[in-house]
Formats: C-alpha cells, sequence, structure tokens
C-alpha cells in the first residue's frame, strides 16, 4: 500500500530519513493516545493519521539527539 496523502516525498522533506520519521511517527502518534492535543484537523481519528498529517503541516517537528536514539517532538506552531 502506497503513502498517498500525505505523500512521502512531502514527509522526507521534513524529516532527515525514513528511519526518523518512522520513529517519530510513532512517538507521535502515542502522545496522541495519551491524550496530546492534535495540531491538525482531520476527519480520521487515527493517530498515526493524525501524526502524518502534523508532520506535513509543519506543526510538529521531529529531532533526534546526539546520540540518534533519543527522540523529541517539539510543535512549531500554537494549534488554531
Amino acid at each position: 500500500m502506497a503513502l498517498t496523502n500525505p505523500t512521502l516525498e512531502s514527509l522526507l522533506a521534513r524529516v532527515d530519513n525514513k528511519f526518523a520519521l518512522i520513529n517519530g511517527v510513532a512517538k507521535r502518534a502515542q502522545q496522541l493516545k495519551e491524550g496530546a492535543l492534535p495540531m491538525v484537523d482531520i476527519a480520521s481519528g487515527n493517530p498515526v493519521s493524525m501524526a502524518l498529517e502534523e508532520i506535513a503541516a509543519g506543526r510538529v517537528r521531529l529531532e533526534t539527539g546526539r546520540d540518534s536514539r533519543s527522540w523529541s517532538i517539539s510543535s512549531s506552531e500554537v494549534p488554531s
């Protein structure tokens, strides 16, 4: 199954590599499942879809730590 919206290319433009994308999406989806507020308004209630849309929209930024095993997620904008 291919990722159509957002496209993989648009997501990779915002992160270093696919590994970073996968790990960041998983971490953000877990935050959403635990009650974090979504930063985008989409019809889907799926936390993975929400995380992908947030990254594509530039609302969430993925940052790797010095040892490349630690991840942080920061919002670049306040949700409207």
